[in-house]
C-alpha cells in the first residue's frame, strides 16, 4: 500500500500545482490514499470552506491543518460539516472540528489520519505526546495504517515525536516550517518519518511570502502587509509505503516536482 502525504499547500500557485499533477501521481506511483496540509492553502494565511472543497475534489482523501486553520472565521463551522478536513487533535474538544479522520482507502484498507501541532514557539495547547497517546487508544485494532502530520516549530519536538510513537503509527510526517529536511528514514521498528515535508508553492520566496515585505519587516520591525510569491512554484511531498496488514512501513521517499 502506498501513502502520499503532500507538504504545506501555499496559496494558489501551490494549489494550482497539485492540481495540474495529483491524478497522475496517483496513477503512475499507485497511490492508494492522498492527504496533503492545506493550513495556508487560501492567499497563504488560513483556509476556506471553498477551497476545502476544491482540493477534496481533484482527489485529496484528508486535509491536514496547523496553527492558521483559525486565520478564516468562516472555516469553524465547515470544520464540524466535513470530517475530511482536520485540526490538530490537542487543541481540546471546545473548539471547532476534530483532529482525526478515519476512512477506507482506494484499496479498501482502514486507515487513520491524526493531526497534532507541537507547543515549541507555539500556542502553550495540550501536550501532543499525550494526545497522542489518547488518539492511538480510539483507534480500532483493525485499523492498521495509522498517519500523523505533526506541524511544529522546531526539529527536537518533531524527532522526539517521531521516536515516541516509532512502531505504533505508520508514518510521522512534519509540517509548518516550509523547509524540506534531508533525513527521510523508516526508524527502527518501522514508523517512516520526515522532519518536514517542505512547502508545496512558490519558492522564490521567503517561506512563500513575497521577499522584499519580509526583508524590510526584518530591518524595520514595522509591520508589513505580507502578500503570496508566484515564482519559482515547486511540490514537495513523501510517499510511503507500507505492509497494510502490520500498518508499519517498508520505505519513504521524497516526491519533488520543481517547475
Amino acid at each position: 500500500m502506498k501513502i502520499l502525504f503532500i507538504g504545506d499547500i501555499f496559496a494558489s500557485a501551490g494549489r494550482r500545482i497539485v492540481a495540474e499533477h495529483l491524478q497522475r501521481i496517483i496513477s503512475e506511483e499507485g497511490i492508494d490514499l492522498a492527504i496533503a496540509n492545506a493550513e495556508n492553502a487560501a492567499g497563504g494565511f488560513g483556509v476556506t470552506p471553498n477551497v476545502a472543497q476544491e482540493l477534496l475534489a481533484i482527489g485529496l482523501d484528508v486535509l491536514t491543518t496547523g496553527n492558521h486553520v483559525w486565520d478564516k472565521r468562516e472555516l469553524y463551522d465547515y470544520l464540524d460539516r466535513e470530517p475530511r478536513i482536520i485540526r490538530p487533535a490537542n487543541y481540546g474538544s471546545k473548539v471547532p472540528g476534530t483532529g482525526m479522520y478515519m476512512g477506507k482507502a482506494r484499496n479498501g484498507v482502514k486507515y487513520a489520519v491524526m493531526n497534532l501541532q507541537g507547543r515549541v514557539h507555539l500556542p502553550a495547547i495540550e501536550c501532543p505526546f499525550m494526545k497522542s497517546d489518547e488518539l492511538l487508544g480510539q483507534i480500532p485494532d483493525d485499523v492498521k495504517v495509522r498517519f500523523l502530520d505533526f506541524h511544529a516549530e522546531v526539529t527536537s519536538e518533531k524527532i522526539a515525536m517521531g521516536w515516541y510513537l516509532d512502531g505504533r503509527v505508520t508514518a510521522v510526517v512534519g509540517t509548518h516550517t516550509h523547509i524540506p529536511t534531508a533525513d527521510t528514514r523508516v526508524l527502527p521498528k518501522g514508523t517512516a518519518y520526515q522532519t518536514d515535508c517542505g512547502m508545496t508553492g512558490p519558492y522564490d520566496s521567503v517561506i512563500g511570502v513575497e521577499k522584499k515585505t519580509v526583508i524590510q519587516r526584518f530591518l524595520t520591525q514595522l509591520p508589513m502587509r505580507f502578500e503570496a510569491a508566484k515564482d519559482m512554484v515547486e511540490l514537495h511531498a513523501v510517499i510511503v509505503t507500507l505492509d497494510e496488514s502490520t500498518g508499519l512501513s517498508h520505505e519513504i521517499c521524497p516526491y519533488v516536482i520543481v517547475e
